[in-house]
């Protein structure tokens, strides 16, 4: 399922117009992404929760050149999935 998909089962769900939902998604996305660009993790009980972790330099194998390359410290989105929504499959 694309955006505009879920988009529009959205709105034929919830009864509201496509251009509405679209915006309502939109905002969500945006809400969230701030959220965890301010260090603060956003929870949807029983769906997931969204957090920044960070991870630490590492050393890696370029697989072309079989040489090893350092991969620097960096802070990465997760996702991680609630236990009741987990359940359903």
């Amino acid at each position: 399922m694309n955006k505009t998909e879920l988009v529009k089962a959205i709105s034929e769900k919830a009864g509201i117009t496509q251009k509405d939902v679209d915006v309502i998604l939109k905002s969500y996305i945006d809400v969230v992404t701030e959220a965890l660009k301010n260090g603060d993790k956003v929870a949807i009980p029983g769906f997931c929760s969204f957090e920044v972790k960070e991870r630490a330099e590492r050393t890696a194998i370029n697989p072309a050149t079989k040489q090893k390359v350092t991969v620097p410290a960096c802070k990465v989105p997760v996702c991680k999935l609630g236990k009741a929504f987990k359940e359903q499959f």
